[in-house]
C-alpha cells in the first residue's frame, strides 16, 4: 500500500498540516459522541417540559432512520465525488438540527431536528472514515481510530453530568446549544487543511442510484413498524405490513451478496452486529426515563449510572484488543453477547421490581456495556477476516448498516411497547416489557455468534 502522502496516479496527496486536520477531526468525533450521551440524560427533562411521553422513543429512532440512509449515502458520494462534500454537507446538517432541537417548543418540532441531525451525523461519521483512508497512512490511520475511540469514550464519562447540571441549572434546550461550539470549532480546524488537500473522487466508480433506492425504502420501513405500534389498529396493521415488506425488498441489496439470516461466517456476524447493538440501543433509550420516573432517581445520579455502562464498555474494548487474551476472535464475539444479554438480565429485572432491585440493575449495565465493548470491536474485525480485500468496503457497510437498521428496530420496539402500556394504562409494564424484549434480542445474538465459526485473533497492542 502506498504512503498517503505520495501522489501517484491519482493517490492523494496529503495536507500540508496534519495538526489541525487531526484536531479538527477528533473534536467533530467528540462532539457527536458528547450529543448522544448527552441526549440520552437530557430526554427525560425534555419529556417533562414538553409532553407526549408516547413519542418518547421516536427521539431516538428518528436519528436512527434517518443515520440508517445517511451512511448509504454519504459512501456512494464519498466515493465519487471525494470525501470533502460529504464532510462539510455533514457538518452544515447536524448544526442545523442542533438549532432546531435546541429552539424546539413541542415534541413533534424536537423529533423533525433529531432526524435532521441523524442525517448530519451519519454523513459525517462515514465521511470521516473515507477521509481517514484517504489522508492517512497505514501507520496513521490505526493511531487516528485508537483517537476516534477516545475521543467517544471521554464524552461517555463527561457527557451524562455535564448534561444534568445543564438541564437543571437552566434548560435541556442548552444541551443541544452547548455542542454548536464544538462543531465550529472541529469545522474551522479542518477547513483550512482540507481545502489543500488533494483528494480526487474515483472516476472509475459508477453511479449507484439503486443503493440510495434501497437506503430509502430501508428508513422508511423501519418507521412504518414503529408508527404501526403507536396505537394498535386496523390501519396500523397495514403499516406494519407494508414495513415489513419494505425492509423484505429494500435490505438485501445493502447486504452482503447471497445474505442469510440465519446463515454461518459473515452472515452471523452481520446478525451478531445488528441484534446485539438493537437490543443495548432499545435499553438504553429507555433506561434514563425509568431511573428517573421509577426509581426516583436525579438526573444527575441517572447520568452516573450511564457512565457505568461506559466504563463497562470501555474494559471489553481494551480487553478484545490485548495480546494475552487467549480467545479466537469468535470466542470473543459470542462471550460478548453472553455479556450483554446477562447484563440487560439485570436491568429488566429492575423494571419488574421498581426501587428494589437498583443495585442489579446498575451492575447489570456494566456488564451491557462490557459486553458491547468486546463485541463491536471484533465484529469489525471478523468482516475483515471473513472479506475478500476487494470486498471489504461493502461489507463494512452492510455492517454499519445492519447496526443502523438494528439500533432504529431495536429503540422502535421498545417504544413500541412503552406505547402500549401506557395506553393501556399499565404502568408495570411501561418500563419492564420494552427491556425484556431488548433481553430477547440480545438472547438472539447469543444464537447467533455460535454460527460465525473459528476466526483467529491477531490483536496487537497499538
Amino acid at each position: 500500500m502506498r504512503d498517503a502522502a505520495q501522489p501517484e496516479d491519482g493517490a492523494v496527496e496529503a495536507p500540508p498540516s496534519r495538526r489541525g486536520l487531526t484536531i479538527g477531526l477528533l473534536l467533530s468525533v467528540v462532539a457527536i459522541a458528547f450529543e448522544a450521551m448527552a441526549v440520552l440524560t437530557a430526554m427525560p427533562a425534555a419529556a417533562e417540559d414538553l409532553g407526549d411521553l408516547n413519542l418518547y422513543a421516536w427521539a431516538f429512532t428518528a436519528f436512527m432512520i434517518a443515520q440508517t440512509f445517511a451512511i448509504v449515502a454519504a459512501g456512494q458520494f464519498s466515493d465519487r465525488f471525494g470525501p470533502k462534500p460529504p464532510l462539510m454537507v455533514g457538518f452544515v446538517v447536524f448544526a442545523i438540527g442542533l438549532v432546531v432541537c435546541g429552539a424546539a417548543p413541542t415534541m413533534p418540532v424536537l423529533l423533525a431536528g433529531r432526524f435532521v441531525q441523524g442525517l448530519g451525523g451519519g454523513t459525517m461519521n462515514l465521511a470521516v472514515m473515507v477521509l481517514v483512508a484517504r489522508v492517512f497512512d497505514e501507520r496513521e490511520r490505526a493511531v487516528m481510530l485508537t483517537g476516534f475511540s477516545a475521543a467517544w469514550m471521554v464524552p461517555s464519562f463527561v457527557g451524562p453530568p455535564i448534561a444534568a447540571w445543564l438541564s437543571t441549572t437552566f434548560s435541556w434546550h442548552w444541551v443541544f446549544w452547548s455542542v454548536l461550539p464544538l462543531m465550529a470549532v472541529a469545522g474551522a480546524l479542518i477547513l483550512k487543511p482540507l481545502r489543500a488537500a488533494h483528494l480526487p473522487p474515483h472516476s472509475d466508480v459508477p453511479a449507484a442510484p439503486r443503493q440510495l433506492g434501497w437506503a430509502v425504502l430501508v428508513a422508511a420501513g423501519a418507521a412504518l413498524l414503529q408508527l404501526a405500534g403507536q396505537h394498535i389498529t386496523l390501519l396500523s396493521l397495514l403499516w406494519a405490513a407494508l414495513g415489513v415488506g419494505l425492509l423484505w425488498w429494500g435490505l438485501p441489496p445493502l447486504l452482503p451478496p447471497r445474505f442469510r439470516p440465519a446463515g454461518r461466517g459473515l452472515d452471523a456476524v452481520v446478525v451478531v452486529r445488528s441484534l446485539s447493538a438493537g437490543a443495548f440501543a432499545g435499553a438504553q433509550t429507555f433506561l434514563p426515563l425509568m431511573l428517573v420516573q421509577a426509581e426516583g432517581l436525579s438526573l444527575g445520579w441517572s447520568g452516573a449510572v450511564l457512565t457505568t455502562g461506559s466504563a463497562g464498555w470501555m474494559l471489553g474494548a481494551w480487553l478484545q484488543s490485548r495480546p494475552w487474551l487467549r480467545l479466537r476472535r469468535d470466542q470473543i464475539i459470542i462471550a460478548g453477547a453472553v455479556s450483554t444479554t446477562i447484563g440487560l438480565v439485570g436491568v429488566a429485572a429492575a423494571g419488574w421490581a421498581p426501587q428494589r432491585l437498583l443495585a442489579v440493575a446498575v451492575v447489570g449495565w456494566v456488564f451491557g456495556g462490557l459486553g458491547m465493548g468486546l463485541s463491536l470491536a471484533s465484529t469489525s474485525l471478523a468482516v475483515m477476516q471473513l472479506s475478500e480485500p476487494v470486498e471489504i468496503g461493502r461489507n463494512t457497510s452492510s455492517l454499519q448498516v445492519g447496526e443502523a437498521l438494528g439500533n432504529s428496530i431495536g429503540a422502535g420496539l421498545a417504544g413500541t411497547l412503552f406505547a402500549l402500556a401506557l395506553a393501556q394504562g399499565i404502568t408495570a409494564l411501561g418500563f419492564a416489557g420494552p427491556l425484556t424484549a431488548m433481553v430477547g434480542l440480545a438472547a438472539l445474538a447469543v444464537a447467533s455468534s455460535t454460527r460465525i465459526g473459528a476466526l483467529e485473533n491477531h490483536s496487537v497492542r497499538l
